[in-house]
């Protein structure tokens, strides 16, 4: 998300440093916004918490009047803000005050509904509690996952940055704040053992889950003896009253869980060690594990 969202800025902005997280010791993956800033010859910094954040600006290493946040994951202390006159603009991926905190994306799927977006915050000291310059929605596709939605609101976000920001630089966009008419809601970040299905759930919900978590944690269970993980299903709102949570139902080429309400109909699953592959294909593989 961050270097995607860096990939569009530096084409409308001048970008006068990157601040970032390292790259973890040990870590052997990718690291694209350091790859990014390494190959556009960004200047870039990297502390690794938030002392070491407010250590770096006590050095006065840029003289931006403004900054920008999009998926920093690191707390951002006062001295910090107030370091720029026009403070830190967050670019956060949910209609504030929904889905406050860290993994807004992946709880909006989660929930089920009809819209989200993007909202331009000034930030304070409180976790996304800051004043707002702009919120600009999405309707949500039924069928959508998270990495697909991530993809969507950083369109939506560059779009809101290169309109909005200049304009609050020159005095035209004056910060409101949030409404709180209705509860703030929380998102967090996950876990592994997020991704364990749970078969007493509703099977809209574990279908939710299943899109929200196709990146990671990804979607575990057990079929026919053999770990997998599911990539898509869809529900089936009717239950059979001689199942209970967990039965599995093969019939042709459909493989169905009974859930806590209504039935998961499994479309594709990758076993371990093996490709992602059709319910059927699975079937046609083992199958004969689930008569056993």
């Amino acid at each position: 998300m961050a270097a995607k969202s860096l990939e569009l800025l530096v084409k409308d902005f001048v970008i006068e440093a990157v601040v970032t997280k390292p790259k973890p010791v040990h870590h052997r993956g990718d690291t694209p916004v350091l790859e990014l800033c390494d190959s556009l010859k960004l200047k870039t910094f990297t502390p690794t918490n938030k002392k070491e954040l407010s250590e770096l600006f006590v050095q006065k290493p840029v003289t931006s009047n403004l900054g920008v946040v999009i998926d920093y994951g690191i707390i951002i202390a006062q001295d910090v803000i107030d370091y720029f006159p026009l403070g830190i603009v967050n670019s956060h991926f949910s209609l504030l005050p929904e889905w406050r905190g860290a993994d807004p994306i992946t709880f909006s799927v989660l929930s089920g509904q009809e819209v989200t977006g993007v909202s331009l915050m000034v930030i304070t000291a409180g976790l996304d509690e800051g004043p707002l310059l702009s919120q600009s929605p999405y309707l949500l596709p039924k069928e959508i996952t998270a990495p697909e939605l991530t993809d969507a609101l950083i369109e939506i976000s560059h779009v809101s940055l290169r309109e909005i920001l200049p304009r609050y630089v020159a005095g035209e966009v004056v910060p409101r704040d949030q409404d709180l008419s209705k509860p703030p809601t929380f998102s967090r970040k996950l876990t592994k053992e997020d991704g364990t299905v749970d078969w007493n759930k509703p099977a809209v919900q574990v279908e939710r889950e299943i899109r929200a978590f196709v990146e990671w944690p990804k979607s575990r269970t057990t079929i026919a003896g053999k770990d997998v993980i599911l990539t898509k299903a869809h529900a089936v709102p009717v239950n059979d009253p001689d199942s209970k949570p967990g039965d599995i139902d093969a019939q042709g080429s459909a493989l169905m869980v009974e859930c806590g309400s209504g039935y998961l109909c499994i479309d594709r699953l990758k076993p371990a060690g093996k490709k992602e592959m059709t319910a059927a294909a699975f079937l046609a593989g083992y199958g004969h594990l689930l008569k056993s």
